[in-house]
């Protein structure tokens, strides 16, 4: 239980609809950076967060997406413990050791749940309304406490920032909310389509 309180990430795991919807609040292209090939080059896959469970589990999802598009996605947990990836010097000479031509980072920066109310649905040419006295006066005083419908979307704010190492540089970077998000697995998928749909338009992404 405490976990909860501590820790609103969690949400990620939390089975929510089947589809999920993604929307960007922002995006940023640096002007200075060269389009990214990654095809067949090892690309770490890296999610910021003090749960080491919730590290590993999106880390997996997210290299799975990585390599479904042609690099080779590495969770970073596989190289760098939940001590040593707090350590940046040692996280960036074992990166340079492996070989990484890229990384991806996402970070959780917010979540938050929406409540919207909406009155049930009005068809004023029906029966009821046809007639004040013979109508609508008795059914309208009957109805004044019809309940309305109250629906509930959990909304999950993400920062992804892509870095070329070879290039030493954050290549982009944007922050996407997702609604009503699903299990990792399906969140970080959607996510993963969104942000290489949007740097491919950006004209930052080569296929080999």
């Amino acid at each position: 239980m405490k976990k909860l309180l501590l820790f609103p990430l969690l949400v990620l795991m939390l089975a929510g609809c089947a589809t999920t919807r993604t929307r960007f609040e922002s995006t940023w292209r640096n002007p200075d950076a060269q389009p990214l090939n990654l095809a067949n080059r090892k690309v770490a896959a890296v999610f910021v967060t003090r749960d080491p469970m919730l590290r590993r589990r999106t880390e997996d999802a997210m290299a799975r997406e990585i390599t479904g598009r042609g690099a080779i996605g590495v969770p970073s947990y596989t190289f760098l413990s939940d001590t040593d990836v707090r350590d940046r010097d040692a996280a960036k000479a074992k990166a340079d050791s492996l070989g990484f031509a890229g990384a991806v980072v996402m970070r959780v920066v917010g979540s938050e749940t929406h409540y919207a109310y909406a009155p049930a649905a009005v068809v004023w040419g029906s029966a009821p309304y046809h007639h004040l006295w013979g109508g609508y006066w008795g059914w309208g005083w009957g109805a004044v406490w019809d309940p309305m419908y109250l629906t509930v979307d959990r909304v999950v704010k993400v920062e992804t920032m892509v870095y070329s190492l070879e290039q030493d540089q954050l290549v982009w970077a944007g922050v996407t909310r997702t609604f009503d998000p699903g299990r990792v697995e399906g969140f970080v998928a959607e996510l993963a389509k969104a942000v290489s749909r949007r740097m491919a338009r950006d004209g930052l992404i080569v296929r080999g």
